[in-house]
């Protein structure tokens, strides 16, 4: 059964750091496009960053510089580490598979493997 999980959010204070984390199972996540999205309350759902199969990574905007994907092939994981964090970062964080032309401009995938989704709140 294929399945992601995502763990790693929490309360921080503006400026402080997350990982989030997206464990995959029931599949080899070294080979697929991963995403991450969030949704913040009364907010669309929005891409944040996106690693493709071949390695190449990601960003939204206004993450960049701030926000780094990678994946552990041996932990069969991507990460997602968030510093330099800011209030309008404060939402639901979500993983999922993606196709792999959609990751470049991080569109929600046709077809994605969604997890269940990790908070993150950005507040002092």
């Amino acid at each position: 059964q294929v399945q992601l999980v995502e763990s790693g959010g929490g309360l921080v204070q503006p400026g402080g750091s997350l990982r989030l984390s997206c464990a995959a199972s029931g599949f080899t996540l070294y080979y697929h496009a991963i995403g991450w999205f969030r949704q913040a309350p009364g907010k669309e759902r929005e891409g944040v960053s996106c690693i493709n199969f071949d390695g190449s990574t990601y960003y939204r905007d206004s993450v960049k510089g701030r926000l780094t994907i990678s994946r552990d092939s041996e932990q069969n994981t991507v990460y997602l580490q968030m510093n330099s964090l800011q209030p309008e970062d404060t939402a639901v964080y979500y993983c999922t598979t993606t196709e792999p032309d959609r990751c470049p401009t991080l569109r929600a995938p046709l077809l994605g493997n969604w997890g269940q989704g990790t908070q993150v709140t950005v507040s002092s």
